[in-house]
């Protein structure tokens, strides 16, 4: 009996491992745990925790799904990692589509279930990474060159690296210096420095309308000596006739100017420009304060304009950038007013739209405004800051079309007609009774055509 017993012990101990498998990390092997996708411009990475880190041998491997498809697909470089991370980069990928990972525990032939990641898309998950800055000196200013974050063409940020925004932070390098922040473009200029001053400056990118990046390492660069012939001040350009009208301050004398113009959009594209600015007619060698260049040389749009001195063999570095917007550099002509007397006490008023010559009308990209100022012709009216002056402002539409307007004269409303007068006569609307006072504004200019439909609709009412 004894005997027996202890052949029946030697078979149970014998069978132990046999009979618990889990206690070598088979059947009960886990899940990762805290499983977190990280993405920092074009490097994606997965990341986990073990769940049993006293168990050795154990490797990982990860599946991704296009939720488009529904087939799971083997993770390139997250395959039988021994560590807790891994790098699926390599994989090419729809960075707006949207995609769901798995992982799970390997021990030979034993694995733990899946653990799922909620599905997401590149972009959503992505961080904006520090952008590359490199810095070159001037005596009053640094040149900041700016290389957008990532590093693929056509990569996480591909569609969208024209349209970072980047944040700059520039300090003298002392113990007073104080901070300022700039919004600047990926080639850009900060100004009024002092010369000989160590100066440091960090940058971080911005993606409208949520994603701010993180700032760069910290890059400081000291300015030159100055620069014995100062840079122009004071650029400003007006328009009249067909003509431009450059201009600019200086103190010296006895030196020449250039001018150059540049596309204002280009500065939103990473890269150097430098060679993209381009001479503006007139403006070469020029040896007084202002030149003068036909309207023609610019299309409709914004630009820049620089101006430079130069004495013999010194020239002085580029004035500050000045903006440009030709739509704003309208020359407006008086409007052609006609009057008629319709009775005793009451006056009709034509207004043609301004126009360089009777027979050549201007076309304006914006609703004109017209201010009519109107007074009884007197000796104790004509002071115009006496209270019997009136004043009207009418606005018309983009297209000139004929409008009428309400005018007050004493007991008597009348109208005034817009129109383009052909052949010399006159479209003519009937008169209109109002209570209204005559003195009329609008606050928002930029909707003259939608005021005055509004203003003659309530008028009528």
């Amino acid at each position: 009996m004894l005997a027996l017993l202890s052949a029946t012990t030697l078979v149970l101990v014998a069978g132990v491992p046999w009979m618990l498998p889990a206690a070598a990390g088979g059947t009960n092997l886990k899940s990762p745990q805290n499983v977190e996708v990280y993405i920092i411009d074009d490097t994606f990475i997965l990341r986990w925790n073990r769940s049993n880190p006293s168990v050795r041998n154990v490797t990982f491997s990860a599946d991704y799904q296009i939720l488009e498809n529904g087939a799971w697909l083997q993770l390139p470089g997250c395959q039988s990692v021994a560590s807790t991370e891994c790098n699926f980069s390599s994989v090419k990928l729809n960075v707006y589509e949207e995609i769901k990972l798995r992982i799970r525990a390997e021990e030979g032939n034993n694995t733990s279930p899946w653990r799922y990641v909620d599905s997401f898309t590149l972009f959503e998950k992505a961080q904006i990474g520090p952008p590359k800055v490199h810095l070159e000196a001037e005596d009053k200013a640094i040149i900041v060159n700016i290389s957008p974050p990532g590093t693929k063409d056509g990569g996480m940020w591909a569609s969208d690296s024209s349209g970072f925004i980047y944040s700059l932070d520039i300090w003298k390098n002392s113990s007073s210096g104080e901070r300022k922040t700039k919004t600047v473009y990926s080639r850009d200029k900060i100004y009024e420095l002092s010369p000989e001053t160590t100066y440091c400056l960090k940058v971080r990118a911005r993606l409208l309308p949520r994603k701010t990046g993180a700032y760069s390492p910290v890059y400081c660069i000291k300015t030159a000596v100055e620069n014995k012939l100062p840079p122009p001040e004071n650029i400003q350009v007006e328009a009249k006739n067909q003509t431009y009208i450059l201009k600019w301050d200086y103190a010296q004398e006895n030196v020449t100017f250039y001018a150059q113009w540049l596309h204002a959009y280009l500065k939103k594209i990473p890269g150097d420009n430098s060679g993209k600015w381009k001479q503006i007619p007139n403006c070469k060698n020029v040896r007084t304060t202002q030149c003068v260049f036909p309207k023609n040389t610019f299309h409709k749009g914004i630009y820049l304009i620089r101006v430079r001195a130069s004495d013999g063999n010194t020239t002085s570095v580029w004035s500050h950038e000045e903006k440009f917007d030709t739509q704003l550099q309208i020359t407006l002509f008086p409007p052609v007013i006609t009057m008629k007397p319709t009775n005793n006490a009451s006056l009709r008023v034509y207004i043609s739209a301004p126009g360089e010559s009777e027979n050549k009308p201007v076309n304006h990209l914006y609703p004109l405004i017209y201010e009519i100022v109107f007074w009884e012709n007197t000796s104790n009216a004509e002071y115009f800051s006496e209270q019997p002056l009136r004043n009207l402002l009418l606005f018309t539409s983009e297209e000139l079309t004929e409008r009428c307007f309400i005018i007050e004269n004493t007991n008597t409303i009348t109208a005034v007609e817009e129109t383009n007068q052909t052949d010399g006569e006159h479209k003519k609307y009937s008169s209109q009774t109002s209570q209204d006072s005559g003195n009329y504004s609008n606050e928002d200019e930029s909707t003259g055509s939608k005021f005055s439909e509004e203003f003659l609709h309530q008028e009528t009412e």
